[in-house]
């Protein structure tokens, strides 16, 4: 009977209970590997785009070449400063444009020292907005830095954390960046990476005397006019800077980025990752199928008397044939299950203390 197919192999993966078990792990293993792989590269590229689309299509950011992955970033190389800021603002399709500039800095607090990034900010309340709709900067407590502030700081949301300074810093606390006291006057939202979090803001003017950057920025943002293509303002922006830094067309040493060039630019870098991730967890489901594979074949050494049996009352080939895949077919479809249940379950772990901010916040 068509039911024997299944029966008689249902109760050899009963009879050899630990065998069996030690089978399924292999596969589900390797299933759960895959599935959570897979998920949560996806789930990563999803995000990144998100954060991406969330720039805006009208803006442009200019940094100094080679800074993408660091974009912001004071280094000791290739520099762009407020002069080009000026050649910026005064170019055709321009509607606002303003820069910013951060490095590591020596945060103390409650007798106790940390290094975090410290970052320079204007001051004038269109260029913070801009800043803040770019970087997703929103105020949870106080408020931002404003023009007339001198030695007034704001703070990343870390700082709510007694961790940091043995206890969380509140508005009105005084801290010390590179030993210069500082008032704290706002606390921003959880942005979600430790980085952002930790980071401290000031007045860029008091940041360049701090550490001695005169007129130095980091990267400058760019507002395009209402009805302007991104892309040809950029073109233009590019042979106006060409020009004021006296380089030639191809020698560029600043570049100038639209989010459709990010987009693309880690769209690369994610679909690298997606197959290594694949690749490890192809090798993990080879493994499992091998299993399968020697688990049969050990099953169909120590069965031959039963199998010698089976053929002396007129089975066939055929029919051993048909047992033995219908019983390696157990082993996958229930580790499969098994699998993609697991698979699934760690990605959505991940993905809620990803949301939550708290996956990052632990190390």
């Amino acid at each position: 009977m068509i039911s024997d197919y299944f029966i008689l192999p249902w109760k050899e993966i009963g009879h050899r209970k630990l065998r069996s078990w030690l089978t399924l792990l292999g596969v589900f293993i390797g299933i759960a590997a895959i599935i959570s792989l897979i998920t949560l590269g996806q789930g990563l590229q999803d995000a990144i785009s998100g954060q991406i689309q969330s720039l805006g299509s009208d803006k442009l950011f200019i940094m100094p070449k080679g800074n993408l992955l660091t974009a912001g970033l004071s280094t000791d190389a290739i520099k762009i400063t407020t002069k080009d800021l000026d050649v910026i603002k005064s170019t055709s399709g321009v509607k606002s444009a303003t820069g910013m500039l951060y490095t590591t800095a020596r945060i103390e607090f409650n007798d106790q020292v940390r290094y975090f990034f410290n970052t320079g900010l204007p001051t004038s309340n269109e260029e913070i907005s801009l800043i803040s709709e770019a970087q997703s900067f929103k105020i949870q407590e106080g408020r931002f830095i404003q023009k007339g502030d001198k030695y007034k700081i704001a703070l990343g949301n870390a700082y709510l954390d007694p961790k940091y300074f043995g206890k969380a810093i509140q508005l009105g606390d005084k801290i010390k960046v590179q030993d210069q006291e500082f008032k704290v006057v706002g606390i921003l939202q959880k942005i979600g990476s430790p980085p952002d979090d930790q980071n401290t803001f000031i007045p860029l003017e008091v940041y360049w005397d701090i550490f001695d950057k005169k007129d130095e920025l980091g990267i400058i943002i760019v507002r395009t006019q209402a009805g302007e293509d991104p892309e040809k303002v950029a073109e233009v922006l590019k042979k106006e800077l060409r020009k004021s830094r006296g380089l030639k067309e191809g020698k560029e040493d600043f570049s100038i980025e639209t989010p459709a060039k990010f987009a693309e630019s880690f769209a690369t870098i994610l679909d690298m990752v997606q197959i290594v991730l694949i690749g490890i967890a192809a090798i993990s489901l080879l493994v499992g199928g091998i299993g399968i594979m020697n688990t049969m074949y050990t099953s169909v050494l120590q069965r031959t008397k039963e199998i010698g049996g089976m053929k002396a009352i007129g089975a066939k080939n055929s029919h051993i044939l048909a047992l033995v895949l219908v019983e390696s077919g157990f082993y996958g479809l229930g580790g499969g299950i098994i699998g993609i249940i697991i698979g699934i379950g760690f990605a959505k772990i991940v993905e809620y203390f990803s949301i939550e901010g708290k996956f990052l916040a632990n190390f």
